[in-house]
């Protein structure tokens, strides 16, 4: 058998494993030691057959299996549903980054288009790929001869003569034990939904891995526009120079009514500091988020020899960058007031550490498209984004709002006991430590919620095993006593 055939054989072999794994494992929620475990073979399957296909990771390929190996061992350590999404999309984009790698890009100087089309590869194979590696390829077919076929045969027809006789004996066999009888059933039922989990992730994962090691390379790097459309010096500088103007405008709002204090905000608007600051920060987050692709596509636009239009973009992009840079200090200024006035919450530290990352990708932006290397911008992106989730897990934040807003309710401002409550089990240490810092209502709401989510007599099912909710269960099973007397105060 040559090394094409036992690859082939080796892809399906890893994916049906990977498929029976992954029902036996993905089944309990939520995720934990499960995903880390079935993700864990997942990559061994790929540097295993990596190995047997050196190309695919050839020319520096190989540092992607450490985002793919890193990125399921952090759900052994958070519980935080939006930190478990973040670790989902740094694996999914290391997975399609190996496909585009193994298509014969070059990563560190690709662009976003091939970046995005690295998804669509890595989409495309896992939901068709399997279909060429049974259907097409078969390398492996040609290796049997006349001995293994009548081989497989026998097994098969061994099979079907078994079919009948298990049927007869197994009726008699449910009628004679209530208990047998009960266990077939529960078999049987189960028995559909187990397979369709395990067939659909073996031909996702048999898909992709084909697409990996099998696809051949392409000139991804000779691109060519999608769009039979391009802009001159004069189009992308008047639309910019409007869109210069606008933010301009907008920022010299910004410092006579937002940096002027809360007499002038009051006195014009009506609102106060809080109310007024309330309703912009998620707005200037959406224009800091959409200024990037615009700026991006505009670029792309130009014609790469029209040097005034390139010189014109470099001007009014970097003028524009430069007043973003206010707007952001704006929204940045606006969320602390927020934060000040009602607590810390996801919904603000999120979209605060989404806007740091623009920040460092504007810098960044100007440091590559702005100065002519625009094939080196999408990778060091990339990096940062990587490097922004690795910093989330390090800061902790459903730790840092549960111990920011505690130390608000020492202060005497107010404290909102059932979103606390609602927190993942990152929070519930620092949320059972600062019990006394709460008055008797909001004690009562969180002490009652934490035993209802996390009740000491419960036995966690080991799938679903973090270090974080280890640690959430050994906390309030060390102070159940003090729990429970705080609900009981409330109830006298």
């Amino acid at each position: 058998m040559n090394s094409q055939a036992k690859l082939e054989i080796s892809v399906v072999a890893a994916a049906i494993s990977v498929g029976v794994l992954g029902d036996a494992l993905l089944r309990s929620f939520p995720w934990g030691l499960n995903f880390a475990l079935w993700a864990g073979l997942l990559a061994v399957a790929i540097f295993g057959l990596g190995r047997e296909r050196q190309e695919a990771f050839a020319g520096g390929g190989w540092w992607l299996l450490l985002p793919i190996a890193l990125a399921p061992l952090a759900f052994l350590w958070h519980d935080s549903l939006a930190l478990t999404s973040l670790n989902l999309l740094a694996l999914m984009t290391a997975l399609s980054l190996a496909m585009l790698r193994s298509a014969g890009a070059r990563l560190r100087v690709a662009s976003l288009m091939q970046y995005v089309l690295g998804s669509l590869m890595a989409a495309l194979h896992a939901g068709l790929g399997l279909f060429p590696l049974v259907l097409r390829d078969r390398e492996w077919t040609s290796n049997f001869g006349w001995v293994e076929l009548r081989k497989s045969g026998r097994v098969l027809l061994g099979t079907a003569l078994a079919v009948p006789p298990l049927m007869v004996f197994g009726a008699l066999f449910m009628g004679a034990d209530a208990v047998f009888r009960t266990l077939v059933w529960r078999f049987v039922l189960a028995v559909p939904s187990h397979l369709v989990i395990v067939v659909f992730v073996a031909y996702a994962v048999g898909g992709y891995l084909r697409g990996l090691l099998f696809a051949r390379e392409r000139k991804l790097n000779e691109w060519r526009r999608l769009l039979p459309i391009s802009l001159g010096a004069i189009e992308a500088a008047v639309m910019l120079s409007l869109l210069d103007l606008l933010f301009l405008v907008f920022v010299l709002v910004q410092v006579r009514y937002f940096f002027g204090g809360s007499a002038l905000v009051q006195a014009t608007t009506g609102l106060t500091y809080a109310e007024y600051a309330r309703r912009g920060f998620f707005e200037l987050v959406a224009v800091a988020a959409l200024v990037l692709p615009l700026l991006l596509f505009t670029h792309w636009l130009l014609h790469a020899e029209d040097a005034r239009a390139l010189r014109l973009f470099r001007w009014l992009a970097g003028i524009q960058i430069g007043l973003l840079f206010v707007i952001m200090l704006s929204a940045l200024q606006r969320m602390r007031l927020y934060e000040a006035e009602y607590g810390l919450s996801e919904q603000r530290l999120y979209p605060t550490a989404f806007m740091a990352w623009l920040a460092v990708v504007f810098v960044w932006f100007i440091l590559t498209v702005l100065r002519g290397h625009r094939e080196r911008f999408a990778f060091g992106a990339m990096v940062a984004g990587f490097l922004l989730i690795a910093a989330l897990h390090v800061v902790n934040p459903d730790a840092l709002i549960a111990r920011t807003n505690l130390a608000r309710a020492r202060a005497g401002q107010r404290f909102d006991a059932r979103y606390a409550a609602h927190l993942s089990a990152d929070a519930v240490p620092e949320l059972v430590a600062g019990l006394g810092a709460l008055d008797s209502q909001d004690r009562c709401t969180l002490a009652a919620a934490l035993l209802e989510r996390w009740p000491p007599s419960a036995h966690p099912n080991w799938r679903s095993w973090s270090y974080t909710r280890a640690q959430a269960g050994k906390a309030v099973r060390d102070n159940e006593q003090a729990l429970r007397a705080a609900t009981c105060q409330s109830s006298h």
